[in-house]
């Protein structure tokens, strides 16, 4: 028997990537302030920029999680009490406020005390009596740490109240250190990671001294680069989903909240489509693992893994040999608007239809007239496209877009008539 569908949760570090997770199937998106959240680094949200996303975000049926789950000093308190009765004040209020430290969760009650609380991976949720401790404080989720095997998240789901939400992470980068706490950041740089300003030391490079022969480095080898004894891989359960839904888990949470709108468009559409497969057959699931698993990876990341969900993973979910990201296709933009100009119309060239469309774009890499790309569509299909001609800002023609961040306008030739480009599309190109 299937379960209820769970809800799809992507991450919003900017208003770009929640541009993209609005127009690539989130159901949910967790995002975090200027304060408090544990992406200090992130582009983040003003007051203002979030009151105006959650209004955005709600209509379109979108719920919005803020993230306060830092753990506090004496000093944050104060401030914390601020914000959150500024968050409870908001036109339309987020749906609830992610929380890891006990302080933190009092002083939410205390100054917003209609917030739904969840708890975050960060207080340890890896037993279903530290679940019904929290559900007795008042919380409606628990975020379960990532350390958890699937038959320990069905052993929490069989002893907690119905009502009693399970959130899991489904896809990202996995940290080092238990549930994400981590005092290697701070020991090394001074950013604590625990407040929000990870330096991700655990992706260097790092060699053997000697106490006698200081400033003498002795590799620690394992191939020719080195030996990376703290990178892990990534977590990506695009091809196990079944057993995450029959775990009996509520959201299934996409980490990100550092990456750029192409990553956030591919890993959420690709999980959108295969949720949504799976609800309406299994068997359709089942007969589209390998598109899922490339478009998956039309993106930067590491080497996948299944993290800790069917055990230990011991060595197997290391990396030892670089700490290099792999790239399948690289972020060109998201269209601001797209149009069929005056005059124009549709054609065809060895047999193909073609149809020329007018866009701009913010340009984010670059690309040249002439160049092949695709436009990402959020029910799956890709869009080939060609760049006939560009305009620089000022309207002069140009024949690439070489400079980041410079409005762009383009006319771009596109394969297939029947669907064509719109506004909040991804445009890539696949390496």
């Amino acid at each position: 028997m299937i379960k209820k569908k769970p809800e799809l949760l992507l991450p919003a570090g900017g208003p770009d990537t929640l541009d993209a997770a609005l127009q690539y199937g989130a159901d949910a998106v967790y995002m975090g302030g200027e304060f408090f959240s544990l992406r200090a680094k992130a582009r983040n949200f003003t007051a203002e920029e979030m009151a105006e996303s959650i209004v955005r975000a709600h209509s379109k049926g979108v719920k919005v999680y803020v993230t306060a789950n830092i753990m506090a000093h004496n000093a944050d308190l104060k401030e914390a009490a601020e914000y959150f009765k500024e968050l409870g004040n908001m036109p339309e209020t987020p749906d609830a406020v992610l929380i890891a430290d006990p302080g933190m969760f009092d002083t939410c009650k205390e100054n917003w005390p209609d917030a739904v609380i969840h708890i975050s991976t960060q207080a340890n949720n890896t037993n279903y009596s530290t679940c019904n401790f929290w559900y007795r404080q008042g919380a409606g989720r628990i975020v379960v740490g990532r350390e958890l095997s699937l038959k320990e998240i069905r052993e929490i789901r069989e002893n907690i109240p119905e009502d009693m939400e399970i959130e899991a992470f489904v896809h990202g980068a996995m940290c080092i250190s238990y549930s994400g706490r981590c005092l290697l950041s701070a020991y090394m740089t001074g950013r604590d990671s625990n407040r929000g300003a990870c330096t991700h030391p655990c992706r260097w490079k790092y060699y053997v001294t000697e106490e006698t022969r200081p400033g003498e480095y002795m590799p620690v080898e394992e191939s020719e680069r080195g030996t990376f004894v703290f990178s892990s891989k990534d977590l990506c359960m695009i091809d196990h989903l079944p057993d995450m839904i029959n775990a009996g888990i509520d959201s299934l949470k996409v980490e990100g909240r550092m990456k750029n709108p192409l990553y956030v468009a591919s890993v959420a559409r690709t999980y959108r489509c295969a949720i949504d497969d799976y609800f309406e057959s299994p068997e359709k699931y089942e007969s589209r693992r390998e598109w899922y698993l490339n478009q998956i990876s039309m993106t930067t990341f590491r080497p996948y893994g299944t993290g800790f969900f069917y055990g230990n993973p011991g060595a197997d979910g290391q990396i030892y040999d670089g700490t290099t990201y792999e790239s399948k296709a690289v972020y060109l933009g998201t269209l601001e608007s797209a149009e069929v100009p005056a005059g124009s119309g549709d054609g065809e060239e060895h047999g193909r239809t073609l149809s020329d469309i007018e866009v701009t774009f913010i340009q984010k890499n670059k690309f040249s007239v002439g160049e092949e790309i695709e436009i990402m569509k959020p029910d799956g299909t890709n869009l080939k496209a060609k760049a006939v001609k560009m305009f620089d800002k000022d309207g002069n023609e140009t024949d690439s877009c070489p400079h980041a961040s410079v409005l762009v306008r383009a006319i771009l030739r596109v394969e297939g008539s029947l669907m064509l480009p719109e506004a909040g599309d991804v445009m890539r190109r696949c390496v």
